[in-house]
């Protein structure tokens, strides 16, 4: 796609916010851009935002509105850069901030708007705050973080029973028989947000990245940075698996909000506008919504549609818990299938054929409903998780863990194939930090493009049909109805557009709402009936 075709979709969506007085957000595409794995621009395996830069037309031409950028911050990466050690500069790995500055000016160029990761919930254990700490445990530097004495005759226990997000304790014991809170890795220690440094630290972060041009945040365990007083037990184990879906002393607390809004009150001082975007786990759709009240954030992410079976009846229930839930608060929803912490929907719907067809027809499912919706690298061109990697090339620090996440998560973060018929398939000019499979050469961008048949021509029809049809992803063009369909269907209608997910695993034969337009398999019709394909999503013209 060309420049001069692309530019005004940014003064377009512009333009959209003046008419219906809403923001561009609320119907926005965003592409996901695990930086490491999207492209390689000197050779050493490791993506960058050179590698970035180069690769935006991709996502022009893909459709998309906006592009996420995972940290490309100073760290040791300990947990793949969500350990920053200095968040205003650039780690060499990934270039410098004039490469930033640039790939940020090239997206606005191509109508693309970019958001950038900010990690709230914790820093690095090399971060200059934390040495300070370790090295003077009596100059106060430790209240930035939670340091606490142990429990037990010598102190030799943690200080409560909390367990970490990657398995095992959440403490960590210092040399001087202290403990140390990190809801994640020992290298990331929690921040204290009850200490006046770590507010005023962070708005200068946010100040920085702003002046420098990026259009939004999304902002990392934005559920996580405030913890229930006194740090009381849990008084159970496997807690990670508890993660939105009961109440925890250490996520989703009340005073979260107020961090959220004196942070939406720094955004809207901004030409803009600029947008933030909340990673937050939430035990019910109600309390996820309180993360998008007026005064809060733009976004958030709705983990329950991406954790949702392969079941029309708990579809619906999501979608209209989801609809209902931010509709009370005056907001839309943000839908999402994949990231990069968990396994891609062609393997999480069953791998093979059949989970390739089920993540078509997912994709297609999410694009229709009303609200902004959020890709994940790769999955535009149907990859499948890597589930063989070898023990010694894995690095989710999760994985030498045990009792927490999986710790399988680096096979979702393999590199892309852009093109050509073997590894490193146009990633970059030598290898990748993770092995790419032998037989993804059909998967590549340019094995996709121009083929009809492709997942990749497939998002590209749909998102271009998404901006073309008013009745798709517009949370402002009239309600969503559902109407009465066979089990194992889902049929809904929005102004001029009808949605059908045939979720069975046989064709079944349905009147035809319409007119098809867009389908994730071949559809047969007699413009009076159809034929549904198993596991497919069609889209149809009223």
């Amino acid at each position: 796609m060309t420049h001069e075709l692309t530019a005004p979709r940014l003064a377009s969506a512009s333009s959209k916010e003046t008419a219906s007085g809403g923001g561009w957000w609320r119907d926005a595409v965003i592409y996901q851009v695990y930086v490491r794995s999207f492209a390689d621009s000197d050779g050493d395996g490791i993506g960058d935002l050179q590698g970035v830069r180069a690769r935006l037309p991709h996502l022009a031409r893909l459709g998309v509105d906006a592009v996420w950028l995972t940290p490309f911050y100073v760290s040791p990466q300990a947990d793949g850069g969500y350990d920053v050690a200095d968040y205003r500069a650039v780690d060499p790995l990934f270039g410098d901030l004039s490469d930033a500055d640039e790939l940020v000016r090239s997206a606005h160029a191509l109508g693309l708007r970019v958001i950038v990761d900010v990690v709230p919930n914790h820093t690095s254990e090399r971060h200059p705050w934390f040495r300070e700490a370790l090295a003077d445990p009596a100059a106060g530097a430790r209240d930035r973080y939670h340091f606490r004495p142990g429990r037990g005759p010598g102190g030799e226990l943690p200080p409560n029973d909390w367990e970490s997000v990657f398995g095992g304790p959440a403490w960590s014991r210092t040399s001087d028989g202290a403990w140390y809170l990190h809801l994640f890795a020992p290298e990331q220690p929690d921040l204290n947000w009850e200490h006046p440094e770590v507010a005023e630290e962070f708005s200068s972060v946010l100040r920085f990245w702003l002046d420098l041009g990026v259009d939004g945040f999304r902002i990392d365990v934005a559920h996580g940075m405030v913890k229930a007083p006194g740090m009381p037990d849990i008084g159970r184990g496997a807690q990670a698996t508890l993660i939105g879906t009961e109440p925890l002393p250490f996520f989703d607390q009340d005073g979260v909000h107020e961090i959220h809004r004196s942070w939406r009150r720094l955004l809207d001082s901004y030409e803009g506008p600029r947008i933030g975007v909340a990673e937050a786990w939430a035990p019910t759709s109600e309390r996820l919504a309180l993360y998008v009240r007026p005064d809060e954030m733009h976004q958030a992410f709705n983990f329950r549609f991406l954790n949702c079976p392969w079941d029309t009846s708990a579809m619906r229930t999501v979608i209209d818990e989801s609809l209902a839930a931010t509709a009370s608060v005056g907001a839309t929803t943000t839908w999402v299938l994949s990231n990069h912490d968990v396994v891609r929907q062609v393997t999480r719907y069953g791998g093979g054929a059949r989970g390739l067809a089920r993540a078509r027809a997912a994709a297609l499912l999410m694009l229709a409903l009303p609200g902004s919706a959020y890709l994940y690298q790769g999955e535009e061109l149907g990859l499948p998780e890597v589930a063989d990697l070898p023990d010694g090339l894995r690095q989710d620090p999760a994985f030498l863990r045990s009792a927490g996440q999986d710790g399988l998560r680096d096979g979702c973060r393999i590199p892309l194939p852009w093109s050509g018929e073997r590894p490193p398939y146009g990633f970059g000019p030598a290898g990748s930090w993770l092995p790419q499979p032998a037989d993804w050469a059909p998967l590549s961008v340019a094995a996709q493009t121009g083929d009809p048949h492709s997942t990749l021509e497939l998002y590209r029809a749909a998102l271009e049909l998404r901006r073309a049809l008013p009745g798709l992803g517009s949370p402002d063009a009239g309600p969503l109805t559902w109407l009465p369909a066979p089990e194992g269907v889902l049929l809904f209608t929005r102004p001029g557009f009808a949605c059908t997910l045939n979720s069975r695993s046989e064709p079944l034969e349905l009147p035809a709402p319409g007119r098809p337009v867009l389908s994730s398999a071949p559809v047969e019709t007699d413009g009076r009936t159809v034929l549904l394909p198993p596991d497919s999503c069609t889209w149809w013209a009223l």
